[in-house]
Formats: C-alpha cells, structure tokens, sequence
C-alpha cells in the first residue's frame, strides 16, 4: 500500500449529511458545522471535513481573515479542518448563519436551503465527511484551511463531476441507495482534491505531500506504511532508497519536518489509536503491531501522544 492510501485508510473518511442550496443575489451565509450535528447521520466521529460543490453560477468564499476568492460552476471547495466561513454573493452583507435556514428533507430527498433577494442565481450540493481523528495525520496537517478542487468538463475528473450530478440527481428523486452513491462520491472527491493539490505544490516547498514527490523520501515512506511494525534504522531506510545515512537524515527531515524516527513513532501511535477505536485486538496485539516488544512501552509512547493510557483513550474514544 503507498503511503497516501495508508494515511487516508487510517483517517477512515465516511461520506453524508447532503444538502441542495439554491441562492438568489443576494445573500451571504456563515458557515460550520460540528461532529454532533452530524453524528445521527455519519455515527460517533471526532472531526468532520465540509464542501461545497458549484453546479450553477458563482459565489464568493472567506475563511477567517483570509482573502476571499470566487467559485464558479463546476468548482468545489473543501475544508480540511472545519474552519468557520463565509459565502455569498456579498460577503459585506450581515450574514445569516446556515442552521437557521437550513430545511430538514421532504421524504427521502435533500435537506434544503432556499434564500435570496430573488437576483442571480446559484445552485450547490454541500456535504460533510466525517473522520476518525485528524490530529496528528500527516494529510490534515499539511493542507490549507480552504482546499479548492476544480473539475473541468472535459479533462480527467469529469467522472467526478458526471456521477456527483448524476446521485445528486437521484437522491433528489428519491430513489433507493443513491445517497450511499454520493456518500463514496464524497470520499472520492476529498481523494482527487489532496491528489491534485499535491500535484501542483512547488517542487521547493516543504511537507508530507511534498515528500511523496520526492524520489528518495516517497520510497521511505511507501517502507515504513508497508511495514510500520518493523524496527526500522535511519541506516536502514537509507540503503533501501540508495542513500547515505546522513544524507537521508537530512533529506527526509529537510522536506517532512521531523526526523524518521519521529515520523515513525508518530505514525505508529495514529496506527494503534485506528486498531484501538475500530477493532477488538488486546493491548498486547496492538503493541506488537505496530513495532513495540512490550505493553509496557507501547503504553508510555501511548500516553506521550494522547495524554492517556490506550486502555483510557479506548473507552472513552
């Protein structure tokens, strides 16, 4: 498994909450939304991603003090770690925050929002992903406050575009299993939005999805999500990517912004608190799992990460 498939696997990204928006010029909505609110929907989850997708017309997007950019048709915006935001045709305009217009499904269609002065039109489906645990991945650290994806008409995401509209669709009608269809359309959607931001990200730049670029670093990486139990040296990972020891000290701990056995243990503690929350394995398989000889040691790393024992973090996570 690469490393990018590794770290979105133990995210454990899970699709749903959707709603069809329908503004009029003009209007201005604040926007955020916490893991209670969704948790009927998407179940117990600790942190949640949140998009908005363009089908028609434009509108205007603030994160915090951020400089506002514009959306059009086709463009999606997402954001990474929940971050309070602004939209609307006007962002000068009082805003009305978006639980407050916010119309609970008719049936088995969207939820809804209708507002507006009655002017241009825009038209968008916002979604929400839930996710395990955001602290501490490497993906969530590394990204924006706003991620923006856009989808071209006739380039390779139009896959993207033409089934989110097509179950967009369906679930509006009502028809059976088409909301699941959106669900995995969501977690797809976040996929191509880190893909394509890593891909454009200068080559100079630093960070975990500047690591995957590079020839020596992105080795190391595929070495240690392969096998994240094994005891692995800096000299080791060096000889497998062809480098010195020192040289990939430096070079791994230049572009991710830890050393490698930093890296290492970190990962492996979002490892076991994954096994932890999701799977009945004993403290002992876990410690085992992800490279630890004894409980004993796992748990003080454990407790160094989290602030608790395992044993502790799993009742109450």
């Amino acid at each position: 498994m690469d490393a990018l498939s590794d770290v979105l696997r133990v995210a454990r990204l899970t699709g749903g909450v959707f709603l069809h928006a329908d503004f009029t010029a003009p209007w201005c909505l604040a926007a955020q939304v916490s893991p209670e609110y969704c948790s009927p929907f998407l179940g117990p989850t600790a942190h949640i991603v949140f998009y908005h997708y363009v089908l028609e017309g434009q509108l205007n997007v603030q994160v915090g003090n951020e400089a506002p950019f514009e959306l059009n048709a086709g463009e999606v915006v997402l954001f990474p770690r929940n971050d309070f935001h602004l939209m609307g045709s006007d962002l000068d305009l009082p805003p009305r925050p978006a639980a407050e217009v916010i119309r609970a499904p008719d049936g088995d269609g969207l939820a809804a929002i209708e507002m507006g002065g009655g002017g241009a039109p825009t038209k968008l489906i916002c979604g929400f992903l839930g996710c395990a645990k955001a602290d501490g991945n490497p993906i969530f650290n590394t990204l924006p406050r706003a991620l923006r994806l856009k989808i071209e008409q006739d380039g390779a995401s139009e896959w993207i575009r033409s089934t989110f509209q097509y179950a967009a669709d369906e679930v509006a009608n009502g028809r059976a299993g088409s909301e699941t269809v959106l669900a995995k359309m969501s977690e797809l959607l976040f996929v191509e939005a880190v893909r394509q931001y890593a891909d454009n990200l200068p080559p100079d730049q630093t960070g975990w999805l500047n690591g995957l670029k590079d020839q020596y670093v992105s080795r190391a990486l595929a070495f240690i999500h392969n096998a994240v139990g094994r005891d692995w040296s800096v000299e080791e990972l060096g000889r497998e990517v062809g480098l010195s020891r020192s040289a990939f000290a430096d070079r791994f701990t230049k572009i991710i912004g830890s050393t490698p056995k930093q890296y290492i243990t970190k990962w492996r503690m979002q490892v076991a608190a994954q096994e932890l929350r999701s799977t009945p394995a004993s403290l002992a398989e876990i410690s085992v799992n992800v490279g630890y000889e004894s409980e004993a040691a796992f748990t003080r790393a454990f407790k160094r990460e989290f602030g608790s024992p395992p044993g502790t973090w799993r009742r109450e996570n």
